[in-house]
């Protein structure tokens, strides 16, 4: 069975200070961090992942990195956020789920070892670290049964991070997909999760990956991070 699988690289990543795309930017083993990505998804799910990337900044150096992938181009990269990118991913998606990551985040590729078992039974779920709760990154509460509650940067008493590697069951695809629609341009995917457990009872597992590493490389000192583990 085909996994299908989005990378959100259509930001600018201005924060970091490179010229290229944040997701061509290398890392000390010399691979990129989508190539790091790339490699992950290929000892979890091996020939069988249909990879669509997102791209909009400087595209054509991510078509020519990763010919391999299928494209979906987000022309208004430079006015909206990830809530944008993934709707025209998912809108471009076939029939069935859909994994996806930001372009950003190097992660142990045990992390989708973990999620391929929630994918085979085709569970909507967030990869979360539970070991820190900083104040500027996407945060979580769950419900009484365990399912995601709230999800964003505004959460107080978060239980974890979102780590930026989640999935849509092919039951909630189409639900995500009018949320992600209704939301503003500069809110994140993670707002129309949100909106979708809330007013549509969208049941969104948390997948606990504090035991791995997941970096998400936003400033110099994430990547020296990131480094570390590679």
């Amino acid at each position: 069975m085909t996994t299908q699988v989005v990378i959100l690289a259509a930001g600018m990543g201005s924060r970091l200070g490179r010229t290229l795309p944040k997701p061509l930017t290398e890392l000390s083993d010399g691979r990129t961090i989508m190539g790091q990505q790339f490699d992950n998804i290929h000892h979890a799910f091996g020939n069988n992942a249909k990879v669509t990337i997102v791209v909009g900044y400087k595209l054509e150096h991510i078509i020519e990195a990763f010919p391999q992938a299928s494209f979906v181009y987000n022309e208004q990269y430079d006015q909206t956020n990830t809530s944008k990118s993934l709707m025209r991913a998912l809108q471009a998606s076939g029939p069935g789920g859909v994994l996806w990551m930001n372009g950003d985040v190097v992660f142990d590729p045990a992390v989708l070892d973990r999620a391929a078992a929630m994918i085979a039974r085709d569970q909507s779920f967030v990869t979360v670290n539970t070991s820190k709760v900083s104040d500027e990154e996407v945060k979580y509460t769950t419900s009484a049964e365990g399912y995601i509650k709230e999800l964003s940067k505004t959460v107080k008493g978060g239980l974890g991070e979102a780590v930026g590697i989640n999935y849509i069951s092919a039951a909630d695809k189409n639900t995500l997909l009018r949320q992600l629609k209704a939301v503003g341009d500069q809110d994140y995917f993670e707002r129309g999760i949100e909106l979708a457990i809330e007013q549509n009872r969208l049941l969104v597992e948390p997948v606990d990956i504090s035991d791995l590493y997941a970096v998400e490389v936003d400033f110099a000192e994430d990547l020296e991070r990131a480094n570390l583990f590679v």
